[in-house]
């Protein structure tokens, strides 16, 4: 017979706990599971995916059901809503707020599916979806739908994950299919359930390695017309959320989170040390100046995130569209996005640096977070495309990543409503 654990036999000694419905519970909960998560944290990279009962204290803070809309019950928070709870149980563990952050996609993405289908595909507000939208998949129109099959990467959270969701390119007879837009290869997302996904061990990383981001196969899968979306077209909803690149917008939640975690840290530990030649750690200038020229970067950082955000918000809250966002507004949206990471990845370097050889054993966090701020830089929201993308467009040219900026197709193009 299995022994359940200790952590198990807690949570079961507990009982049930009731789904939060509001933002501010949801941040509570977060902010209140933020140091079960860094207690964890050993094990959670140690373990290289996130372990069950931490995947439930997840799902107990509401962080999955957050993007989904009230007229389905679910609490549906705004943008900088989410991104505050992402940055709360960021603040504990970043593969964890890694997780949460890829898995409370799940309600965004029912906004591009028709509202029965959505609601078949998730009868709980709590399921998580996990994936790769890149298009690396081959998908064979066949009749109902397609026949799927390929290998992606960076399937964060896939060993606890619900619904898979993966870009393919469209095959009819063999051969490429052309996009409306004239694409000359047309692509869509494909979800279909977990059970149909082989996990291929992968994720020997630098950092995140709790975040269980591996490889993943799907083998000749049918998948149903209805199961399938494009960002360019809302198929039920409307509103803030229900927008093209709403799924990218509470990333920054990760490296603000762990930036702050660090900052924190440091403070903490250098209030109370004394150096044998200095004195008090807290009195010395490079302390005193270093601590103070990264906590300006990082309220800085932050108020660009939220503050783009809160510009969005208000434009689309009142009715109107993406379009309607000045060009420096709309390109602020993905540049303050890659910022966050960047500087979160330059604020931990340079206190991982304060603290010298303290910072070099495993047992400090600062070693965690210097190797998680640098693999999460890597990803394409903190990466170069992001410059080229906004620049190109305040310059008129072509973004290479125009999703980035909500974009779905050619300049000026709106995304559709479904019937």
């Amino acid at each position: 017979m299995a022994v359940a654990s200790s952590h198990e036999s807690a949570a079961q000694a507990a009982g049930p706990v009731p789904p939060p419905r509001a933002a501010e519970e949801i941040l509570g909960r977060a902010r209140a599971a933020a140091p079960q998560l860094r207690g964890r944290s050993a094990e959670i990279e140690g373990q290289r995916q996130l372990p069950a009962d931490v995947v439930e204290i997840l799902r107990g803070t509401g962080v999955f059901r957050m993007g989904f809309s009230r007229s389905w019950g679910g609490p549906e928070l705004n943008s900088m809503q989410q991104t505050a709870v992402i940055e709360a149980l960021s603040y504990g563990d970043a593969a964890a707020g890694w997780c949460a952050m890829i898995g409370s996609d799940t309600g965004l993405y029912a906004a591009f599916l028709d509202e029965r289908v959505a609601k078949e595909m998730f009868p709980s507000l709590d399921m998580i979806m996990a994936g790769l939208l890149f298009p690396t998949g081959r998908a064979e129109r066949v009749a109902g739908g397609y026949q799927l099959s390929g290998r992606w990467q960076f399937g964060s959270g896939i060993s606890h994950a619900n619904w898979v969701i993966s870009g393919a390119f469209i095959y009819r007879d063999g051969q490429p299919e052309p996009g409306p837009s004239g694409d000359p290869h047309d692509s869509r997302l494909m979800l279909v359930p977990r059970e149909q996904v082989e996990i291929v061990d992968t994720w020997r990383t630098t950092g995140l390695a709790g975040s269980g981001s591996n490889d993943y196969t799907i083998s000749d899968v049918f998948v149903p017309e209805e199961h399938t979306l494009t960002f360019d077209t809302v198929r039920n909803g409307a509103g803030p959320l229900a927008q093209p690149e709403v799924h990218m917008r509470n990333m920054p939640g990760v490296p603000l989170g762990v930036a702050r975690a660090a900052l924190d840290y440091v403070r903490e530990i250098t209030s109370s040390r004394v150096h044998p030649a200095l004195g008090r750690i807290a009195a010395d200038y490079r302390t005193q100046v270093t601590l103070a020229d990264c906590e300006a970067d990082f309220i800085a950082t932050r108020h660009g995130v939220y503050g783009s955000m809160q510009r969005q918000h208000d434009v689309l809250s009142a009715g109107g569209t993406l379009d309607d966002l000045t060009p420096d507004e709309r390109a602020a949206l993905p540049l303050s996005r890659r910022h966050a990471f960047r500087t979160a990845r330059s604020i931990v370097s340079r206190l991982y640096d304060l603290l010298q050889t303290t910072s070099i054993y495993q047992t400090c966090p600062m070693d965690r977070w210097l190797r998680d701020t640098t693999t999460m830089c890597q990803h394409i929201v903190a990466q170069d495309r992001i410059l080229q993308s906004a620049g190109a467009y305040l310059l008129g040219g072509k973004p290479g990543f125009p999703l980035a900026l909500g974009i779905t197709g050619p300049p000026g193009r709106r995304p559709q409503s479904g019937s």
